[in-house]
């Protein structure tokens, strides 16, 4: 990944993990495998939980410890209230944005 696609992906990882706990809760280790399946491959499991710390000490996500068959029990992540508001704010802000660079983008193209 180069460093342009990191440094985006630093701006945006939060809301992309807040909305994959929308669709379903999930533990660390699974949500890091989510978002490979979806192509990021390149996200490390200690970013993802280093993120859940902060979403969870926001108060953006419920914590369960469910019991594991390896080791300690996991921490299951789910999305509260308070985060699916934080998502829905993630998401205007997103399609702002996105509409505004495509904009740009467009007007670029016409221009060459």
């Amino acid at each position: 990944m180069g460093k342009q696609m990191t440094e985006m992906l630093k701006g945006t990882l939060e809301g992309i993990v807040l909305a994959i706990l929308a669709v379903q809760p999930a533990y660390g280790y699974d949500i890091t495998a989510r978002l490979r399946e979806r192509g990021f491959t390149d996200i490390a499991e200690g970013t993802i939980y280093a993120l859940l710390v902060r979403v969870e000490q926001r108060g953006l996500v419920d914590v369960e410890k469910v019991p594991s068959e390896k080791g300690p029990p996991r921490k299951v992540f789910t999305l509260n209230e308070r985060g699916r508001g934080e998502l829905e704010e993630f998401w205007r802000t997103w399609s702002f944005l996105a509409e505004r660079i495509e904009q740009l983008h467009q007007t670029d193209e016409t221009e060459k």
